[in-house]
């Protein structure tokens, strides 16, 4: 065959040529028919391809029994709060309530707003309290993630296994040394003391700065070209792309904050949140059954809210982000 093509004429090795690629361009359009067609045989129907309605019924059963699992406690939670008190000692306990009642609520802002501090100044200490450090966590989490990330700097590296290493020590192993700080710098029966120990966390700058990570670093390089500065870089470009892992540490923080009582550093009623309040009504016993169950239901109400609000952002956005370099 290579033989009698270097006989051939310059007019006929064209033609040749012009022949094959003909040939190869036919056998291109028929391949593309027949997938077509079967894109097409397939439309309309309950299959997909590589999958069958069998599948999706499997997975959707496996789903709902999460689901049911996942929302069971919270049922039981809100069921036991309008339960009277004689039907929360039932034995086998009902997951239903024979004689709904809401005294259980009127009871907790009752017993609440016995003592010399109004109810309402603990809602308002919780709130200030979870909405000031959720901000100032995300403000922290964000730089320190995106300046370890994407700005190369002697002794980077050190800093981020350090931020590996102390994921390893619990809070509770600070207490002392945080007592001992605060004791120093005044911040003892003030906002900060619940405030300052809450702001910064190893895992959720690990979270941002893996998140921050994997963004291309041409996208960064183009910024710089435009003329962009790092903090226009991080807030304007880096952190859009890291909405999942930003949503991720909002529920994180915001759970942890509502839940702070900070029971070693406070000690003035006008400063103590929501769960110390609760805690005190639960030392009652066995009589503040039916507001301890309210409670549960108060102090669960805000960051559920939240979590549905910000979980929804994130499934969005996964689905629809993706970047390559």
């Amino acid at each position: 065959m290579l033989k009698s093509k270097k006989n051939l004429k310059p007019s006929e090795l064209a033609a040749l040529q012009e022949a094959e690629n003909a040939a190869a361009l036919e056998a291109l359009r028929k391949r593309r028919e027949k997938e077509h067609a079967k894109m097409e045989k397939s439309k309309g129907t309950n299959k997909r391809v590589g999958k069958s309605w069998k599948n999706d019924i499997g997975i959707f059963t496996v789903l709902t029994i999460l689901g049911l699992f996942m929302v069971f406690p919270i049922y039981l939670a809100i069921v036991n709060s309008i339960k009277p008190v004689q039907e929360i000692f039932i034995m086998p306990p009902k997951l239903y309530a024979m004689e709904p009642t809401l005294e259980n609520f009127s009871d907790l802002f009752k017993v609440a707003n016995n003592s010399w501090v109004p109810f309402s100044r603990n809602v308002f200490n919780s709130v200030f309290v979870t909405v000031t450090a959720t901000v100032f966590h995300i403000l922290f989490a964000c730089t320190a993630a995106f300046v370890l990330s994407k700005c190369k700097f002697p002794g980077y590296k050190f800093l981020n296994e350090m931020i590996v290493v102390a994921m390893l020590f619990t809070s509770t192993v600070l207490y002392i040394m945080q007592y001992m700080v605060m004791a120093k710098l005044g911040m003892i029966n003030t906002y900060w003391a619940l405030i300052l120990p809450i702001i910064a966390t190893p895992m959720d700058l690990y979270l941002m700065r893996q998140s921050m990570s994997q963004l291309p670093d041409a996208m960064i390089e183009a910024a710089k070209i435009d003329g962009a500065g790092l903090i226009r870089i991080c807030w304007g470009i880096v952190m859009p792309n890291s909405k999942p892992a930003l949503m991720t540490i909002i529920i994180f923080q915001f759970q942890a904050a509502w839940n702070a009582t900070g029971g070693l550093f406070i000690y003035n009623e006008a400063l103590k949140t929501m769960p110390t309040v609760v805690q005190q009504i639960a030392a009652a016993g066995l009589a503040r059954q039916g507001a301890i169950a309210a409670s549960a239901v108060v102090l669960m109400l805000p960051p559920l809210v939240i979590f549905i609000l910000a979980q929804r952002n994130v499934m969005e956005t996964m689905a629809h982000s993706g970047i390559k370099d």
